[in-house]
């Protein structure tokens, strides 16, 4: 018995060291990202790399939000912000909506036309680009936020997730609801968003940072530099040719980039691991 829990502890042991060497490995790029941010030009490409912070903090994130592009990068963020937000809401809305229908609605090729919505798993936007692209342009909707959400809106996923969790909740309270007098609207609203709320979180999370990182998309429809996001920022960011590269103020535009889906996942935590891993209601 005794050899069977020095056993465990060493276990233990192996499993702490093998996680803080992973946090370590993950967390150190952002950490040299980070002191990069707040020295100088001069500090980085002269040999050793500093591995404290500098006193170029201030002045070197001002610059990156107001300054050094023909797009300030607030502006850039609050158009990420609202695709994200814009892309989230919208998939979460609409496949909460057609869960409800395909599950609790009785209507011809039901089951069809669910197993129709989850085989555009196989056409993500990559491969429809073209066509969505025309028909965005055909509607005029270039250069425009409903341009960069409207066409990443539908989720196959969510709808899936979401209809497996309404098929999990007992006949016995929808008859209850029914006895009550709750018509499908008030049904909706008052007991299966509720016991939605944890599943609703933890896709929120996920498909904010979705919505967040896309860069082909908008890359594809804005033109206009006014309307960039800040995935798009950083590249353009990285002069071509033989310019010097302000890396600095870049690193600064990277952490800025992380702050909104990081600020997110932590304020979410608890909801997002009870939505993954909740399974009864």
């Amino acid at each position: 018995m005794t050899g069977m829990v020095e056993k465990k502890g060493w276990g233990l042991w192996l499993t702490h060291v093998g996680l803080l060497a992973g946090i370590i490995i993950i967390c150190y790029p952002l950490y040299i990202a980070l002191i990069a941010s707040t020295v100088t030009q001069a500090d980085l490409v002269t040999p050793p790399m500093p591995l404290l912070p500098g006193g170029h903090f201030l002045e070197n994130y001002r610059a990156a939000l107001f300054s050094g592009m023909s797009t300030p990068v607030w502006k850039m963020m609050a158009n990420s912000l609202v695709m994200a937000l814009g892309i989230t809401i919208g998939k979460i809305s609409i496949s909460l909506i057609s869960a409800y229908a395909i599950v609790y609605f009785r209507f011809p090729l039901r089951s069809f036309f669910f197993w129709l919505i989850f085989l555009t798993l196989m056409l993500p936007v990559e491969v429809r680009i073209v066509p969505t692209y025309e028909v965005v342009a055909g509607m005029h909707l270039l250069n425009s936020y409903s341009g960069l959400i409207l066409p990443l809106v539908a989720s196959a996923t969510a709808t899936f997730l979401f209809r497996q969790l309404f098929m999990t909740i007992p006949d016995e309270l929808v008859e209850a609801a029914r006895v009550d007098g709750a018509g499908p609207i008030r049904f909706f609203f008052d007991i299966l968003l509720p016991l939605s709320r944890t599943n609703i979180a933890a896709l929120f999370v996920i498909l904010f940072i979705y919505g967040w990182n896309q860069y082909l998309w908008p890359l594809l429809i804005t033109t206009d530099p006014v309307m960039n996001t800040i995935v798009m920022g950083i590249k353009q960011m990285l002069p071509s040719g033989d310019q010097t590269v302000e890396w600095p103020v870049i690193m600064a535009t990277a952490i800025l980039a992380m702050v909104p889906p990081v600020a997110v996942v932590i304020g979410m935590r608890n909801l997002f691991v009870k939505g993954l891993i909740e399974s009864e209601k």
